[in-house]
């Protein structure tokens, strides 16, 4: 380590000039933030856009059937959608072949799995995630509790990779089921899986059950009530709170006011 003219000790990357961005005053930054901003907002526009052109994409019908196993057993694709309207299934490599087989999964997949939120999120807009993988359950379940990992995941038991595009990539497919019959969606890989992480984004950009199954979100009506006070309008029941199970736990209720006419009327029996 080499040293200055005062003797003290300098760490040779000191010598390294670093090149930075233009130093500018405080009025020059906040004008060259407005005019990135303006990109932003131009470049969000345009993925909102491009995520309803991707809502719209045509269904393709599913009529193979498709087994895996899972924790309680033998299931079908069916199965897995776990009652719900959409189904979202990412392709992870664990198995034979995979750098750390079998203590590890993929590094890029175990990365994907690090940043899927909570479940319940997705569960709760009518969408179920999971994840398939040609590794037996036994080191699925093994994997999944050292990790801390509470997606499904599933054991692909045929040729349901080779179908849809991820036999040699990572990749996720969108399904929709109407009752009994189920469509692919949507697929993307690559880069493309590098959202996978935000149920926001999984969910706005895939979610297509209720616009294409005709699901509309409740409406709140009004409607009239009498008091000892007066006629007044109040709205129904209002919506239950979700919890991070995606339960509904009931409001509080709020306590009962009292009217102007109502304080009128005590003060002058008083």
């Amino acid at each position: 380590m080499a040293t200055n003219k005062e003797g003290n000790k300098e760490h040779p990357k000191e010598h390294l000039a670093m090149k930075t961005p233009p130093i500018v005053s405080q009025q020059e930054w906040e004008a060259a933030r407005q005019e990135l901003l303006v990109k932003e907002k131009a470049l969000t526009r345009a993925r909102d856009a491009l995520a309803a052109e991707r809502r719209r994409m045509p269904w393709m019908a599913v009529e193979k059937k498709y087994e895996f196993d899972g924790p309680k057993g033998k299931v079908s694709l069916l199965d897995l959608f776990e009652g719900r309207r959409q189904l979202i299934v990412y392709r992870a490599f664990f198995e034979p072949g995979v750098f750390g087989w079998p203590e590890h999964a993929c590094r890029g997949c175990s990365f994907v799995a690090d940043q899927v939120g909570h479940v319940a999120h997705l569960n709760a807009r009518d969408t179920t995630l999971a994840f398939v993988s040609r590794a037996p359950q036994t080191h699925i379940e093994r994997v999944k509790a050292r990790m801390g990992w509470q997606m499904p995941w599933y054991t692909i038991r045929d040729s349901f990779d080779t179908d849809f595009g991820v036999n040699e990539w990572h990749g996720t497919n969108a399904f929709i089921r109407d009752g009994d019959k189920v469509f692919r969606t949507y697929f993307i890989n690559n880069r493309g899986d590098e959202q996978m992480g935000a149920p926001g984004i999984i969910s706005t950009s895939r979610r297509s059950a209720g616009r294409r199954l005709g699901r509309t979100r409740p409406t709140v009506t009004r409607r009239r009530r009498r008091t000892s006070g007066g006629s007044g309008t109040t709205t129904t029941a209002p919506r239950p709170r979700l919890t991070r199970s995606g339960s509904r736990c009931p409001t509080p209720e709020k306590p009962h006011s009292e009217s102007a006419m109502q304080r009128r009327n005590r003060a002058n029996a008083g």
